[in-house]
């Protein structure tokens, strides 16, 4: 039966390999994962040296092969982001809708400004011809996550008269 030692023992391994118990005469010690075990010659192509350069440590190695992945894994995202355009709306320009940078206190304006001018959210969002939703983030100040524009920034600072761009 196979041990998995971590090669801190006795290092008698009665004769088996440390990873498939195989009893083999011919035994070596190799460095797998990071531990020296004594392994059988089909196990040994397991060892650390085997995956890349000896001149690598196991860390620099294990490292280089994270980011890689990553890359890669970032690109396949990225990839398919751009063949799928189907999350955006037709006809939505959002470069030339930009969102400007707004006041720290914009949803609390809004909020007040509406309320003061005597209208519930619904009314004011089909006054602008807008869906309640982007007045709600608007208002709970997540214009930006919501992806809402600077022309829904624009018609509500006309509307309730009041200024939300930082300038």
């Amino acid at each position: 039966m196979a041990k998995y030692s971590t090669g801190g023992g006795s290092g008698d391994t009665g004769g088996s390999c440390e990873l498939c118990g195989a009893t083999d005469a011919s035994l070596e010690t190799v460095n797998i994962a990071g531990a020296q075990l004594q392994v059988c010659s089909s196990c040994a192509q397991h060892r650390d040296d085997a995956k890349g350069t000896t001149s690598e440590t196991d860390s620099e190695r294990t490292d280089t092969d994270r980011k890689k992945r990553a890359a890669q894994n970032a690109a396949r995202i990225h990839d398919a982001q751009q063949a799928d355009a189907s999350h955006w709306e037709d006809g939505a320009d959002y470069d030339d809708d930009q969102l400007p940078y707004l006041v720290s206190d914009y949803g609390r304006r809004v909020t007040e400004a509406r309320q003061d001018a005597g209208l519930q959210r619904e009314e004011l969002a089909d006054d602008l011809g807008i869906d309640e939703s982007e007045l709600l983030a608007v208002e709970q100040a997540r214009a930006t996550q919501a992806g809402i524009g600077g022309s829904v920034i624009t018609a509500l600072e006309d509307r309730l008269d009041i200024e939300l761009a930082d300038t």
